[in-house]
């Protein structure tokens, strides 16, 4: 299939309509070189910089867009979404500029910041509905909502009017680059913005390569173009929440088979890094999901020399309360933080001796939980421990079998590593 503006699928005329629609709504957002990285890599690397959007991702261009396209009749009823992220956020503003009512389904267990702001743009005009535990749980009981109250639902990503709306980044960026762009690098959650920016890309710049990026723990759009139809995946790690779906849509997915040169996975701890070397080396905030396409450079590092390259910053809505844990994830992925289950003996002396003769010089003990057990020989602690290298581990490990505590390694467990989280 070739995506093109007689393709019926989505047209370079639908993305310049969703353009004039959107112009006096959304922030035309720069595209700036960024000079680190293009001498780290070599290459031309260049920053469409939508984290600087109006609700700080580049959801509000696909949900204003959709919602304009409703008519009066539709708008009586009121709009719904489902969501505890940028797209909530997205539709809130658009009600408060459309003055119409919105509501939003969330699950109970979406962080209070996520909720004051989407309460913040969309101020009157929205109702935050809590339900359930999690995105499927909302979406089910926004589905009976608009059954119920005959209002229109407002999908994430598979839909025409929200593709053309999120195609408009693509627009942008050929306006404001002067060379040709060889290869763009951008986040692939649903496929939404990859399916919008893709088709403008394909008739307007066709011989770019156009690279997805998505988590390792929701890989969703590369196993269902290497099935070649949608999958839905069993499990996801919902880390990187901005990018991280089990299913993509179907529409989405017709699109990005065609016109994804290939679809790379980064790691959920690789991702972290670039979070937090983005912010203390550059001060650019970005969530988890803004980060894929720049933590992708490492993937493309060969091709992309000496190559002009585009990476989409698609949000900076990242919570300072995640800071903790984006270092952790970090570290570990790094190999510099380890946990350990250690059975001491109940005697004293045996902690001096652990002190003693298993860490290193300059291992660090960041995390020590024990309690003392009466009647029995030993008593476990669960101990977090920091190298200053990973090359340190081998030795750690070594020291740890010449003694004789008995110990279990938790990083490799995930059932077990559930209760340090």
């Amino acid at each position: 299939m070739s995506i093109s503006t007689e393709s019926g699928v989505i047209s370079v005329k639908e993305i310049d309509e969703a353009a004039n629609t959107l112009k006096n709504i959304v922030t035309h957002t720069p595209l700036v070189k960024n000079k680190r990285l293009s001498e780290e890599y070599e290459a031309d690397v260049w920053f469409k910089r939508e984290d600087l959007q109006v609700v700080r991702s580049y959801k509000i261009r696909g949900a204003y867009n959709k919602i304009e396209s409703l008519s009066k009749d539709q708008l009586a009823h009121g709009v719904v979404c489902a969501s505890a992220g940028n797209h909530a956020q997205g539709v809130a503003l658009a009600c408060y500029l459309k003055k119409i009512h919105g509501t939003i389904f969330m699950p109970e267990t979406t962080p209070q910041q996520k909720v004051d702001q989407v309460n913040m743009f969309g101020k009157e005009y929205i109702h935050i509905v809590l339900n359930g535990d999690t995105y499927d749980d909302s979406y089910a009981h926004a589905s009976e909502f608009c059954k119920e109250k005959k209002a229109v639902f407002i999908p994430p990503f598979d839909d025409p009017k929200i593709i053309a709306g999120q195609g408009t980044v693509g627009k942008e960026i050929l306006q404001d680059m002067a060379s040709p762009i060889d290869y763009l690098l951008l986040p692939v959650g649903g496929g939404g913005l990859s399916a919008g920016v893709g088709s403008y890309f394909n008739v307007h710049s066709p011989q770019t390569k156009i690279v997805g990026v998505e988590p390792s723990g929701a890989p969703s759009m590369k196993i269902s173009i290497e099935k070649n139809k949608p999958v839905t995946l069993d499990h996801i790690d919902n880390f990187v929440d901005g990018a991280a779906v089990k299913r993509v849509g179907d529409l989405t997915f017709e699109i990005c088979k065609e016109i994804l040169e290939e679809v790379v996975t980064v790691p959920e701890g690789k991702v972290c890094g670039t979070i937090l070397k983005m912010y203390n080396e550059q001060a650019i905030v970005v969530e988890p999901a803004g980060a894929l396409s720049i933590t992708a450079l490492d993937e493309v590092r060969e091709k992309i020399k000496g190559k002009t390259v585009v990476c989409i910053i698609s949000g900076s809505n990242n919570d300072i309360t995640r800071t903790a844990e984006i270092k952790e994830r970090h570290q570990r992925y790094e190999g510099l933080k380890h946990y350990f289950i250690i059975d001491f003996p109940q005697r004293a002396g045996a902690l001096r001796e652990f002190l003693n003769d298993v860490l290193g010089p300059e291992d660090d003990i960041t995390y020590f939980e024990y309690s003392k057990k009466t009647n029995r020989e030993q008593g476990p602690a669960l101990i977090g421990i920091e190298l200053k290298r990973k090359e340190d581990f081998d030795g750690l490990i070594t020291r740890l079998q010449k003694t004789n505590f008995s110990f279990e390694y938790v990083n490799d467990q995930p059932r077990l590593f559930r209760f340090l989280n």
